[in-house]
């Protein structure tokens, strides 16, 4: 009976092929952030309602606190460590909330990145009410929705022009 209470998920995350054990019950929370100590996925609400545990998952952002982690398996995952350079160095979306003061406490910070690297990765120009919506589904505390708005469509505005440049 104790072997169908845990099954062996492989899947990639942040682009490295990884293997472990997960309680069938788990969220994928859970598993990023107790067996890989990916503390930027953040357990808010835990019903999938603030958004500050939000990661890519095959390319689409996904509340992680209702996604089992047995979910995961195959798949490719990414959090806001991804988004690290090989020195350390910030990617554009995190220097533009830090730009635009759109970091305050800082909790819903990474989930709101994770959700404005799927809007910038799709290549599409959006109005700010269409980024308004898109970005909708997360929970500020601090009110910091307008810097945030601002740092989103910053980026997206400078990757449009330079990808028009090439």
């Amino acid at each position: 009976m104790a072997d169908k209470q845990y099954k062996l998920v492989t899947c990639t995350i942040n682009g490295v092929r990884r293997q472990t054990m997960v309680d069938v019950r788990a969220s994928l929370t859970d598993m990023l952030r107790n067996d890989y100590q990916l503390t930027s996925v953040k357990k808010g609400c835990e019903v999938g309602e603030c958004g500050a545990c939000n990661v890519i998952i095959d390319g689409e952002c996904y509340n992680s606190c209702i996604y089992l982690a047995v979910w995961a398996e195959g798949k490719n995952i990414r959090t806001l460590e991804s988004l690290m350079g090989p020195s350390g160095e910030l990617s554009d979306i995190q220097q533009a909330f830090i730009d635009e003061t759109a970091v305050q406490c800082g909790f819903c910070t990474p989930g709101f990145i994770m959700s404005a690297v799927e809007i910038l990765e799709s290549g599409k120009e959006y109005s700010r009410d269409e980024l308004r919506k898109l970005l909708s589904g997360h929970l500020c505390r601090c009110t910091g929705y307008e810097n945030i708005l601002n740092a989103v469509e910053k980026t997206m505005k400078k990757r449009l022009a330079m990808n028009h440049e090439v």
